[in-house]
């Protein structure tokens, strides 16, 4: 399983991690046949239309007080959605910023740690292999609750209106 290692001293992804992160992928790819559209990529955005791979080691690393996010990759997918996806290890007992909505939905997915997902006002605890979902315009946040780091991977799939991309609003 020497392919589906992550550099930088991640675990290698076992057959659990990849149900999961399939199962998101496949959940984004859930559109049918009679709407799928040609992209329709903002001025700026990346149509995704390449496959292709991202070694952790080269992903450029965003320090702050609460930990490192990593973006990976941004754009729009030839059915037309709008999707961003990074990763973020989140240092014992903080928060990657206050509860908030927004109109794009998310997917985490938690590889390391221990998390309290806020989902509205109901606080649920998430550790590795969990997932969580984020709905559309609910106000969600999250909080390491855990005596170490935890890391966990974002897909946002959708903009808050129809010229803004994800990222704008992803910090």
């Amino acid at each position: 399983m020497g392919w589906l290692s992550y550099d930088g001293g991640m675990k290698n992804l076992n057959r659990r991690d990849l149900c999961v992160a399939l199962s998101a992928f496949a959940a984004m790819a859930g559109v049918s046949a009679d709407a799928q559209t040609t992209a329709q990529a903002l001025p700026g955005e990346n149509t995704l239309s390449k496959s292709q791979t991202f070694a952790f080691d080269k992903l450029p690393a965003h320090k702050s007080e609460n930990g490192v996010s990593r973006p990976v990759i941004q754009g729009v997918l030839a059915t037309g959605e709008a999707v961003e996806m990074h990763e973020t290890m989140l240092l014992p007992g903080h928060m990657p910023h206050p509860p908030h909505m927004h109109r794009h939905s998310e997917f985490m997915m938690v590889r390391e740690g221990l998390l309290e997902f806020d989902n509205n006002g109901v606080k649920e605890r998430v550790g590795p292999g969990g997932v969580i979902f984020a709905a559309s315009n609910v106000m969600h946040g999250l909080k390491n609750i855990g005596e170490t780091p935890a890391t966990y991977f974002v897909i946002a799939i959708g903009r808050e209106s129809g010229v803004t991309p994800v990222a704008a609003t992803v910090k």
